[in-house]
């Protein structure tokens, strides 16, 4: 019935969300001497892009920033090899500046961590260099997955491979201080009650625009929060954009391939394209002694799942390392997995 309805959405007249985007509250974005939009290849994300530049903002004036959540090198643990390179090769294509971030090892060194400390961040400099900051903090211990939980402490994935390596960035980057930054979020309020009460927009939580000696003004602007999934499917249609593999594949959310909150069904999917990775997570639960789930293993959901019904060609396009795929189509279709399965964080 979704997609049904975005069909007669769209025919019913794709000027109509145009204007209703232009109408609609956005911070006055000529004020900002930075636009920064975090960019994880996803729908909600390739939506923030795309509704930035129908405002006419200039492509030159946006940065976008994506974060390796498997690191640079040494792990492949839970990502889609090809993620990065799709990042690129959309970012190439609508002329906006990419950078990346990560933790050095990913988020399989931050698990296996046993009385260690937390591994550096790796985060841009200058002219395209790479800084490498952190690593002598306290000894800890994980030796267990991230967990199914709203709270970042727990489901410290995004605390670790994400959040913490974007503060770093702003805190770190001269070209922060005293400027005007607008960071882009793509948290919608469809997605959970608990996002539905997130601020559309509201200080970042490294704004130190009160600061005497580094002063820094950033605001986050959750660009996409009370769109519909529909709309959000409709401005990538407009741009006849490829959308990442992920949906290609038959899954609602473009997360890591290994995501803790994958539904039985994603587990089957996963084990079925990507055995390597399957059974190393299965390996990690069996040392570890504590499961993702807590009740039941990987594999035990794997058993109770049925896998997407996948095209090989986009198989073999997600295990790859670049995207040999025109971004663009010019006879959009939706993906299998939009108003799909989404599985992911309350």
């Amino acid at each position: 019935m979704a997609r049904e309805d975005f069909e007669l959405q769209v025919l019913q007249g794709e000027q109509e969300h145009c204007e209703k985007a232009s109408a609609e509250f956005s911070p006055q974005l000529d004020s900002y001497d930075l636009i920064v939009l975090l960019f994880s290849g996803g729908k909600d994300s390739l939506a923030m892009l795309l509704h930035l530049l129908e405002l006419g903002v200039d492509p030159n004036r946006i940065h976008c920033h994506h974060h390796l959540v498997d690191g640079r090198e040494g792990s492949t643990l839970l990502d889609y090899p090809v993620t990065e390179d799709y990042c690129v090769k959309v970012c190439r294509a609508l002329g906006v500046e990419l950078s990346v971030s990560w933790r050095e090892g990913g988020i399989e060194r931050e698990m296996l961590r046993n009385g260690t400390p937390t591994a550096p961040s790796c985060i841009p400099g200058p002219n395209g260099s790479v800084v490498r900051i952190g690593g002598n903090g306290p000894a800890g211990t994980r030796r267990k997955f991230p967990q199914q939980s709203a709270s970042l402490s727990c489901r410290w994935c995004s605390a670790s491979a994400k959040i913490d390596l974007f503060d770093r960035w702003v805190c770190n980057d001269p070209r922060f201080v005293g400027a005007r930054t607008l960071v882009l979020t793509g948290e919608r309020a469809e997605e959970s009650p608990a996002r539905a009460k997130y601020k559309v927009l509201e200080p970042h939580r490294a704004d130190r625009r009160s600061s005497a000696k580094l002063r820094r003004h950033v605001d986050v602007w959750r660009a996409v929060h009370g769109w519909s999934e529909k709309r959000v499917w409709a401005i990538i249609k407009r741009w006849r954009l490829v959308p990442h593999v992920a949906y290609w594949l038959g899954f609602g959310r473009a997360s890591c391939l290994g995501c803790v909150f994958s539904s039985k069904n994603q587990w089957a999917t996963v084990r079925m394209i990507a055995r390597g990775k399957f059974e190393q997570i299965s390996a990690y639960e069996q040392e570890f002694g504590v499961t993702i789930h807590r009740k039941l293993s990987v594999v035990q959901q794997a058993d109770a799942g049925r896998p997407y019904d996948v095209d090989p060609k986009w198989v073999a396009i997600a295990n790859s390392t670049t995207f040999d795929h025109p971004v663009f189509m010019d006879n959009w279709e939706l993906p299998p997995g939009a108003f799909g399965e989404s599985a992911g964080p309350t």
